[in-house]
């Protein structure tokens, strides 16, 4: 019976695309391969060896002149000159960041939209560097100036210590919309959480009500069909996929859209770690207990998530539209504290995500809680996060105990000892997995959003999150933590020193490729 599974299980992966598109590009490989066995035996091989070997050197000399990450530099680095002379074909299909002219066309449209919609209240934070002092002006300042996106007062927030307590929260809100609803994820998966929100969709769409619906076609291939977009289209659920997973060798899939977005009406938005899959709200398990956060947001500030929504939607089929219908009426005041939504774009060469973690860091006196489930950092945050432990501030970080992905666990493990060697304080969360990616500094300060510590959605992916100023939030978020780290195994000097040399050697050489993984 177990191998009639087992063999059930590997026929359906066979026949699923993923399985369909993986076996594609595997034969692109062998082809490859193949083409340069074929070359090394041709009377011309000696001239395409020379043509390659100059592709490398010209393509040392592009990533070394351009601006992306060091550390992400380095990796393919290695990888051109390691394989010369054919080094430089793997970062021609692979490699970069760099845009087609339709794309730039797109971004550049995108940007414009963005701008147009939020630029004219964006300015505000001068007048919050006064209520609030330097750092919160300072940081406030950086975003309104590199994403457009401005700061807000009226706007309450709610802190959802993991997905199951978000849930009928999540439901409530999707009932009482009356204008429209938009989703954007980079996981949707059928099952309890899923289809009980796309029964009310459907509902919401049968009586006259906008429904929109966005989501990463690598982060749900596994979980969705190719033809989903059509079956939601015939519940009245408007639906695109960004973009589309083609079973070709080529840069175009490094960049995924990991946002997390619901807005209700322009009044209502929940974001955070949380995707559309019961892993989630710990319906299914999958690496023991799954401990996630969200964020609710009613007021002023959710019209620049909706922004950040509706610009991404044009985006994906190259429209134009007007934003203005969609936006709502002024919230009312009375709330404490200041709130600033944010979006990432990997186009712009502006790492927003780092970014905001390294204001927050530079900028702790007394203490920064993060709690992430994946920690392969660069040179920049692991200077500041050992920085501020040397200088006194308390530095406190949460990651998994049981990995989701065991070579980046690896990775995540490879930085425990510099940083503890510097005073900063590492624990794992014993019962399960942790995804939050969550930053409180102070009592002062937090975000909640969907970038993890890692290259991809610091560097690759479109991402978003929530800066919170001095909100009732950030008290919640911090105790949130603190209740985290009693169920948490501290990690010591000891743990780390014992590793085995080839253990050792191991996570050395995962660390010279983690920008690329």
């Amino acid at each position: 019976m177990k191998k009639r599974r087992v063999q059930s299980k590997i026929g359906r992966l066979l026949f699923h695309r993923m399985g369909i598109g993986g076996a594609l590009i595997i034969a692109q490989i062998i082809l490859y391969v193949m083409g340069l066995l074929v070359l090394r035996d041709s009377v011309i091989f000696d001239k395409v060896e020379w043509l390659f070997l100059a592709l490398s050197v010209l393509a040392a000399m592009w990533i070394v002149g351009n601006k992306s990450n060091p550390g992400y530099k380095i990796g393919w680095l290695i990888i051109v000159l390691g394989l010369m002379p054919f080094g430089s074909l793997a970062y021609l299909l692979l490699g970069g960041n760099h845009l087609s002219a339709f794309n730039q066309r797109r971004l550049g449209v995108m940007e414009r939209k963005i701008y147009k919609n939020l630029s004219g209240e964006c300015g505000r934070s001068a007048s919050l560097g006064e209520l609030l002092g330097e750092d919160a002006g300072c940081m406030a300042h950086y975003l309104e100036q590199t994403t457009r996106c401005p700061v807000y007062g009226n706007t309450r927030t709610k802190y959802y210590p993991v997905g199951d307590v978000c849930y009928d929260d999540i439901l409530d809100a999707l009932r009482r919309a009356e204008r429209y609803i938009f989703i954007e994820y980079f996981i949707i998966e059928e099952g309890k959480l899923w289809n009980s929100i796309l029964e009310i969709l459907a509902e919401k769409a049968g009586r006259g009500i906008e429904v929109r619906v966005i989501y990463d076609d690598i982060g749900s291939m596994a979980t969705l069909p190719s033809d989903y977009p059509a079956r939601l289209e015939k519940l009245g659920v408007h639906c695109r996929v960004f973009n589309r997973f083609v079973p070709v060798v080529s840069l175009r899939q490094n960049n995924r859209d990991h946002r997390k977005y619901m807005i209700v009406d322009g009044k209502t938005a929940f974001t955070g770690g949380i995707n559309m899959a019961d892993e989630y709200i710990n319906v299914k398990r999958r690496f023991g207990h799954w401990k996630d956060a969200a964020i609710r947001l009613e007021g002023d500030a959710v019209w620049s998530m909706t922004v950040s929504f509706l610009a991404m939607w044009d985006f994906t089929h190259s429209e134009e539209e007007h934003f203005t219908p969609f936006r709502p009426a002024p919230a009312r005041g009375g709330t404490v504290g200041y709130v600033q939504p944010y979006h990432d774009c990997p186009w712009d060469n502006e790492p927003v995500g780092q970014s905001v973690y390294l204001h927050l860091i530079n900028r702790a006196k007394r203490y920064v809680y993060i709690t992430t489930p994946y920690l392969v950092i660069d040179y920049s945050l692991t200077v500041a996060l050992t920085n501020a432990a040397k200088a006194g501030v308390d530095v406190r970080i949460i990651t998994p105990h049981i990995p989701d992905k065991k070579t980046v666990f690896e990775l995540t493990r490879s930085h425990y000892e510099e940083l503890l060697e510097a005073g900063v304080q590492i624990f794992e969360y014993e019962p399960g997995f942790i995804h939050a990616k969550n930053f409180v500094v102070d009592d002062r300060f937090a975000t909640v959003g969907t970038v993890n510590l890692d290259y991809r959605s610091m560097f690759l992916h479109f991402e978003n999150g929530v800066l919170l100023y001095e909100t009732p939030s950030v008290a919640d978020i911090r105790d949130d933590f603190l209740d985290t780290q009693t169920k948490s195994l501290m990690v010591t000097l000891e743990d780390c020193r014992s590793i085995s040399m080839p253990h050792r050697t191991l996570r050395d050489l995962l660390r010279l490729f983690a920008p690329l993984l």
